[in-house]
């Protein structure tokens, strides 16, 4: 996972505002934001649904089988948690969002334990 930091107390008044999400929750959607623009050709605004494949792919990769515990275990059990984690995020004023982006654009875009346990791409690394 690439390395994240916040500065001042920006992870402690997330944490205050909605603690359902472990701060390193915050740091790996942020790392997944990173891991997506490093694919780019260019720099681009992304979409929910692009961060949320990212999240998942990261997630994958750094966690392999255990992707989906780790995540849990951080308080992100769907990719609408995802989604609140990116606005608290916005909120903040860690990330900018297009007007067009909304909390929804994150809704039930995949099921974790279908794409981290069920279909869990076995050999992909290999």
């Amino acid at each position: 996972m690439s390395h994240v930091e916040f500065a001042d107390d920006i992870l402690d008044r997330l944490r205050d505002r909605d603690p359902r999400f472990h701060p390193k929750a915050y740091l790996f959607v942020l790392s997944a934001l990173h891991h997506v623009m490093g694919e780019l050709d260019k720099p681009r605004h992304i979409s929910g649904k692009e961060l949320a494949a990212g999240v998942r792919d990261l997630a994958l990769r750094e966690f392999g089988l255990l992707a989906r515990t780790v995540l849990g275990h951080w308080g992100v059990h769907a990719t609408d948690d995802v989604g609140a984690i990116v606005f608290a995020l916005v909120d903040a004023g860690v990330l900018v969002k297009e007007e067009e982006d909304k909390a929804r654009d994150f809704r039930a875009l995949f099921d974790f334990e279908e794409v981290f346990d069920r279909n869990y791409p076995w050999g992909a690394g290999d």
